[in-house]
This record gives structure tokens, C-alpha cells and sequence, in this order.
């Protein structure tokens, strides 16, 4: 097969998540564990950081996987999903898989995925495990997919387990209270593995507490592992209480909601920072960087002036309340909002945060989960946001920059896939 018949057989002949959504949810590891089996276990080949979460993992990934680059290490990122090319999601110091690869894959293991019926996730995860095995990586940067306990990633060799944070996403499938996703989160939590929380959440404590226990696993606050770093002679780049940037540190990201992730990503780092021998210099060289290493996009990111444009793919209450309180500190004439969203999305709570004063362009992503422009449309009227209904994300980003004067802002977001249109 050429490469591009190849992404066709990944894309429409797999069950996709990101495309059909219930459909190629798979409630167990069954699939994972023998396609994994079937290549001779080169998920266990290589050290992981594992990274879960419901808003953050990905930024965080993108940090550690920079800092590990900086001081030399041969370092593996498997992030998802991804914006314009598939490759994104399996890199190895920036560069992605090679086509070649990706074909060679298929080709030779079509046979055994027919047999086992994989969904999209899986065969993508079990041909970067194969990846970073075959080219004998000193470390993986490890994002989990959609949960955790049940995620394909869950049965990589971890050296330190992560949750960034916990919020209401992906309720029909990991819960529907805070509690009950942290749950699935946990899952990650693995036998005398140490594990990093990236915010403290009241909903969250027990939860986290039991899992530790009943592993005998480290359990540390990215808040009080900040204590450390002040001892430890960095406090100057880092504030203790709030996560707020300070003078001296340079992350190449416009986002206030990255504070927190270099929080994480900092505090995992001075964890494990004496058996990887991490420094100081390598350490700030490799968040400075983060962008130039990883190819890291989509995040708060500005690709235009005269109108400023934004791009963010915040899609759920946790992150589009961060997302929206930047927005209000952006001063413009007009806001020109191009909005598109998932048909699985708490709709309603997410348009409850968006401002009332921009003019809307709705827009459905170019996938079967995306959300009937028309039908967001008539969902936000009733909440008082106005606009015009497009045919395409293309098309209503264009309306905007048609329409947009030089003072003027145009914000792209709502979901990964409208963004990935744009970007």
C-alpha cells in the first residue's frame, strides 16, 4: 500500500474514536494485550513516563520530552490526537515516524489486526511501542488516550505515573461526577510506581489516597513538591503557592493554563532529576525550547496580527473556563468567534461559558462526531450567541477574516478538530 492508502485503512476501515466515538470505545485491554503479545512486548522494552489527565497532559508531555531531549536522551513522545498529520502522534526528539514505517506496519501485521479487530487507538499505539523499541529509545514520554485504568497505554513499563487533573469530560464513557473519573484516571497508579498530582481537588483526595495505598506508591502534589524546588536553590523560577511564571523562566507558550502544567512537568522532573542526572541548565533550556523540539502547536496559539488571531483547543468546561478568563484580558474592538464542537460534549455548559458580545461562526469539523453547525447554532441562540451558520470550518474561518478589521481579535476553538482545519 502507498502511505496514503494506508491512512485511509487506519482512518475509515478502524473503529476511530476521534471520528465515531461510542463505536470504537473498547471497555477492556484484551485487544492491547494481544497485539502487544503479538510483537513481542516492546512496550516493555523502554521506560515510560505515563502521563493521564483531563486538561494538560499533553502540554506536560511535550515539556518532559523537550527537558529529556535537552540533556541527550534518545526520547519517544506518543501524544494524540493529532492536527495535521498522523505522524504527530509518535516522535522520537521531534521527528515524527517515518511513512515508510507506518506503511511497513500495516503491511506486515493487516493480516493479525483482521484477526483481532483492533480499534484506530489501538494498532496506532501498539506500531509506537513497536517504534520506539526498534529504535532502542532511552525513554517515553507516554500521553494515555481517553481514560486511563482501560487506555491502551496502561500496559507500558512506567517509571513515574502523572494525572494532571481531573474535570467532567468524556462522561458517558469515564463517569459522571468528578470522583468517579478520577477512578478511571487512577488506573494509571501502578505497583510501588510513584505518582505526581498535578492540582489538588477536594474530589479528588480519597480517591487518589486509596489507589496509592493499595500500591504501595508514592503519592506527592505538584504543590509540595514546588517546596522542594525552593529548597533545592530554583526559586526563583518557580512560585510556590499559584503557579504562576516568574522571572527568569522562558516557556514559549502564551497560555495563563500553562503555568500549571510546567508545574507538573516540573515538579515530575526534580522527582526523578538525580537517577537521570537532570540539570539546572538543561532543565530551563528544555522548556525554552519546548515549541523548536517538539513541534508542540494548538495551545493559545497566535498566527496572525492585524487581526490577532488565536488558535486554542480547549474543549471542555475545565479548560474553555481558563481559556475564556485569558480571552477577557485580550483587548480588541471585536471579537470574531469561529465555533465548532463534538456531538458528546456537555454542550450546553461549555456554550454557557462563551461570551455573549462576539459574533459566532459555527462550523462542523470535517468527522462524524462533529456537531451539526445548524443544531449549535440553535443551541447557542438560546443562550444568546449570535452568528451565521457555514458549510465548512474553512469556510467560516475565512467569513471571519473577511469580516475582521485590523484591531479586531478572530478565536478558533471549541474543538481539536476545528483548530486542525485552521492550523
Amino acid at each position: 500500500m502507498t502511505y496514503e492508502q494506508t491512512l485511509d485503512y487506519l482512518f475509515t476501515q478502524l473503529p476511530m474514536f476521534q471520528r465515531q466515538g461510542a463505536a470504537a470505545y473498547k471497555s477492556n485491554l484484551d485487544n492491547t494485550i494481544a497485539l502487544c503479545k503479538m510483537l513481542g512486548n516492546p512496550e516493555k522494552k523502554f521506560p515510560s513516563i505515563h502521563i493521564a489527565g483531563t486538561n494538560g497532559k499533553g502540554s506536560t508531555a511535550n515539556i518532559l520530552a523537550s527537558v529529556f531531549q535537552e540533556h541527550g536522551y534518545k526520547t519517544g513522545l506518543y501524544t494524540s490526537p493529532h492536527l495535521v498529520d498522523f505522524r504527530e502522534r509518535i516522535r522520537i526528539n521531534g521527528e515524527m515516524v517515518s511513512e515508510d514505517f507506518v506503511v511497513d506496519f500495516v503491511d506486515i501485521y493487516k493480516d493479525n489486526f483482521n484477526k483481532i479487530e483492533p480499534s484506530f487507538f489501538e494498532i496506532t499505539f501498539a506500531m509506537a511501542v513497536e517504534y520506539f523499541a526498534q529504535q532502542e529509545v532511552d525513554i517515553v514520554i507516554m500521553e494515555t488516550g481517553m481514560g486511563g485504568r482501560l487506555d491502551s497505554t496502561n500496559v507500558v513499563n512506567s517509571i513515574l505515573s502523572i494525572i494532571t487533573n481531573i474535570g467532567l469530560d468524556h462522561t458517558a464513557f469515564l463517569g459522571n461526577t468528578i470522583a468517579e473519573i478520577a477512578v478511571e484516571k487512577a488506573g494509571i497508579i501502578k505497583e510501588n510506581i510513584p505518582v505526581i498530582i498535578g492540582e489538588r481537588q477536594v474530589e479528588t483526595r480519597e480517591v487518589f489516597k486509596e489507589f496509592a495505598e493499595k500500591n504501595n506508591a508514592e503519592l506527592h502534589y505538584a504543590g509540595d513538591i514546588a517546596e522542594l524546588f525552593y529548597n533545592d536553590g530554583m526559586q526563583k523560577y518557580f512560585a510556590l503557592f499559584d503557579g504562576v511564571l516568574m522571572e527568569g523562566i522562558d516557556l514559549p507558550l502564551n497560555a495563563d493554563y500553562q503555568s500549571y502544567n510546567l508545574r507538573t512537568a516540573l515538579s515530575a522532573l526534580w522527582l526523578i532529576k538525580k537517577e537521570w542526572q537532570l540539570k539546572e541548565a538543561n532543565i530551563l533550556s528544555g522548556i525554552s525550547k519546548m515549541v523548536e523540539n517538539t513541534g508542540f502547536s494548538g495551545r493559545w496559539q497566535i498566527v496572525g496580527e492585524q487581526p490577532r488571531i488565536i488558535l486554542d483547543t480547549g474543549h471542555n468546561v475545565a479548560g474553555l473556563t481558563l481559556t475564556m478568563n485569558q480571552l477577557k484580558s485580550e483587548k480588541f474592538e471585536k471579537l470574531h468567534f469561529v465555533l465548532g464542537m463534538v456531538n458528546d460534549k456537555d454542550i450546553d455548559s461549555v456554550l454557557k461559558l462563551l461570551p455573549k458580545f462576539a459574533e459566532y461562526y459555527f462550523c462542523k469539523a470535517d468527522i462524524p462526531r462533529g456537531m451539526d453547525a445548524k443544531e449549535l447554532s440553535d443551541k447557542a441562540g438560546k443562550l444568546s450567541l449570535l452568528g451565521n451558520v457555514y458549510s465548512s470550518v474553512k469556510e467560516a474561518y475565512a467569513a471571519a477574516q473577511n469580516n475582521a478589521k485590523a484591531k479586531d481579535l478572530i478565536f478558533v476553538g471549541g474543538s481539536t478538530f476545528v483548530v486542525a482545519e485552521v492550523v
